[in-house]
């Protein structure tokens, strides 16, 4: 398995002799149905554009999971599959092959990968958004990625997991609470499909975020935290703290992770 973070929630996953960009900003700025005096986020640069991606793969319909600047740009004949807020902005785009997959179902790509949906991040009062566990089919190695820090039942009930992508900084809004959940619920993610690797996402890399909600937004953790909780509570599950751009195998044996950069 190879990997590369791209910034904020934006992954190249190699597995099963497939390529997987998930969730990808890589060209642009970043804002919410254009309020950009409210947020705004950029790269201090741009990131090229993978070349030969077998799928994309999106848990949100939101901008900074479903970048519309970078969706026109990549190939509208890749194959896509997303949650149903994410199918319906690639479909308005001219995306030829889109799959909407709900919590519990599953596609199969190449015959090499499983995707199957679960329950992510609550997305106002009745919309939740999706989280993915991957299955390589041939080794029946596996990664788990969720943006939010939203973990469901359903997912804790899965058998012990390899990799993990999760937030482990926690983000939240006066009064409003958690937009992203970090430090306890990965601790708990972590207690119960005891991975031997996680990796943290949504938070920091080359991006600059500004406007009024960076005014008051309340951000507590860090890795070095979370790698002490993990020790206190007798995990032997590894933090690897990706470098932006800096691709990375992954070589699991026998409950054992090396990481060689290259």
């Amino acid at each position: 398995m190879y990997l590369t973070w791209l910034d904020s929630n934006s992954w190249l996953l190699e597995i099963g002799n497939q390529r997987v960009l998930i969730d990808p900003w890589l060209v642009g700025s970043l804002t919410f149905s254009n309020l950009d005096w409210l947020f705004t986020g950029s790269k201090s640069q741009e990131r090229p554009i993978p070349e030969n991606i077998d799928l994309i793969l999106l848990s949100q319909g939101l901008e900074d999971h479903a970048h519309p600047p970078t969706l026109k740009q990549l190939d509208h004949k890749i194959q896509v599959v997303g949650s149903p807020g994410a199918a319906k902005v690639v479909q308005e785009l001219d995306y030829t092959a889109v799959t909407s997959l709900t919590h519990g179902e599953s596609f199969t790509l190449n015959n090499q990968l499983e995707i199957t949906a679960f329950p992510g991040s609550p997305i106002g009062p009745t919309l939740v958004e999706n989280g993915y566990l991957l299955k390589e089919l041939a080794t029946g190695l596996t990664l788990y990625y969720e943006p939010h820090g939203y973990h469901s039942p359903q997912v804790k009930q899965v058998a012990a997991v390899d990799v993990i992508i999760t937030p482990i900084v926690d983000v939240a809004l006066p009064l409003l609470g958690p937009i992203i959940k970090g430090t306890n619920s990965a601790l708990e993610v972590a207690k119960s499909l005891q991975p031997q690797v996680m990796l943290p996402t949504a938070a920091g890399g080359d991006v600059m975020f500004e406007g009024l909600l960076m005014k008051i937004l309340q951000v507590k953790g860090s890795v070095e935290e979370f790698r002490s909780l993990l020790e206190k509570n007798n995990l032997k599950t590894q933090v690897i703290d990706p470098t932006p751009g800096d691709r990375f195998e992954l070589r699991l044996e026998k409950h054992k992770t090396l990481p060689t950069r290259g």
